[in-house]
């Protein structure tokens, strides 16, 4: 019998319990050479990591990475960290041989990003960037109507993510926003979601013109600390984008919408047709075509559940809707399959590192008030 792909997850709040139920849920779907097995869980504190490994299914805890990404029983090394953490994990994984996931944005810099690429191509590993968004079917299918051509020439695309988390001004400072460990704001934690998704949709942005805001500037020390610090990284960013392929776009995130909990919503313009897709409604693909019959040509609701829509075969019959967690079984499912097959699925570093280049130039954008090109 073929040995499972031995998994080790470091960190472990909110993405590292997202990551262990998609290895628990994909692990019926996988042949026995493409099998997980969740092998060691890593975290700063011991008693925290080892409670975690128990409520969440790993067979170990540990607290020590290196030593971890270092083991000749470790496949796969899942990185779920906050962002100053992502490039040094991901090159010493790379330099052990192992397979690598990294959460997004997919470093805090475009260097970091740029070696963490060279690092898995020197060393020949499979690699992939967590954007789960790309893995709805709804998404997807809006990717294959797209290169059908049934909206003709893209002409716009309109992202924007809103949450109101950190609305409240006496909201803790917590590493999200603080710039030494987050790289950004607004801007890395969520726009970088759109960005992919425009990316992945659309084509390339060659030329953003950004701007960045940080309304809340000082804010409570967490934990229950006395005294206040300085917020580090934007609320909300904003950005005009040109596409290599000539449509225009604006992308948008902020956690400052109150009201608007995880709205990660896209429209896209052709000349044929448009289509339009709320992640807070995700089984559903609003589509509009100009090929229809004028009388009843409008809108409509596609609902993405019939089995010819990607991965939905899989779980339930007609019209019984997926959720989120079903975005990260679908990606952990790509990533087993393509490292038992020795190659590089999509997104990988590479994309993750094209992203980095689109924030870091609507970060600059912001600070010279010019359009910059990517």
């Amino acid at each position: 019998m073929a040995a499972p792909i031995n998994v080790a997850l470091i960190g472990y709040a909110f993405m590292g319990k997202a990551h262990s139920n998609a290895y628990r849920q994909v692990t019926p779907f996988m042949s026995p050479r493409r099998e997980p097995r969740m092998k060691v869980l890593c975290g700063r504190t011991q008693s925290r990591v080892q409670a975690a490994a128990r409520q969440y299914g790993w067979e170990e805890a540990a607290t020590d990475w290196r030593e971890v990404v270092a083991r000749k029983d470790i496949d796969l090394v899942d990185i779920a960290t906050p962002g100053d953490l992502h490039a040094e994990i991901a090159i010493e994984a790379a330099r052990h041989g192992k397979a690598v996931l990294c959460e997004k944005p997919l470093a805090n810099s475009v260097a970091e990003a740029q070696a963490m690429v060279d690092a898995v191509d020197a060393a020949g590993v499979v690699h992939m960037i967590c954007h789960n968004y790309r893995r709805i079917p709804a998404v997807v299918l809006a990717r294959q109507l797209i290169e059908a051509g049934r909206i003709g020439t893209i002409r716009h695309f309109r992202g924007t993510y809103l949450q109101d988390w950190i609305a409240h001004p006496d909201f803790p400072l917590v590493w999200r926003l603080d710039k030494a460990q987050a790289g950004s704001g607004a801007l890395g934690d969520i726009g970088a979601h759109v960005v992919d998704l425009a990316r992945y949709l659309v084509g390339e942005i060659n030329e953003v013109s950004g701007h960045l805001e940080t309304f809340v500037k000082e804010r409570p020390l967490p934990d229950g600390k006395p005294g206040r610090g300085t917020v580090t990284v934007d609320d909300a960013s904003m950005a005009l984008v040109r596409f290599e392929n000539g449509a225009i776009g604006t992308i948008e995130a902020t956690r400052m919408a109150p009201g608007r909990k995880n709205a990660n919503r896209f429209e896209i313009n052709g000349s044929t047709g448009s289509i339009a897709f709320d992640l807070e409604r995700l089984n559903e693909l609003e589509v509009y075509l100009e090929a229809e019959d004028a009388a009843v040509r409008g809108f409509h609701r596609v609902l993405a559940t019939e089995p010819q829509h990607p991965f939905v075969k899989s779980w339930w019959p007609p019209g019984h809707i997926i959720g989120y967690e079903h975005t990260f079984v679908h990606t952990i499912y790509d990533l087993l399959e393509a490292i038992a097959d020795k190659r590089v699925p999509s997104p990988n570093f590479h994309d993750g590192l094209r992203n980095q280049q689109v924030l870091a130039a609507i970060e600059n954008s912001s600070t010279t008030r010019q359009w910059v090109s990517v």
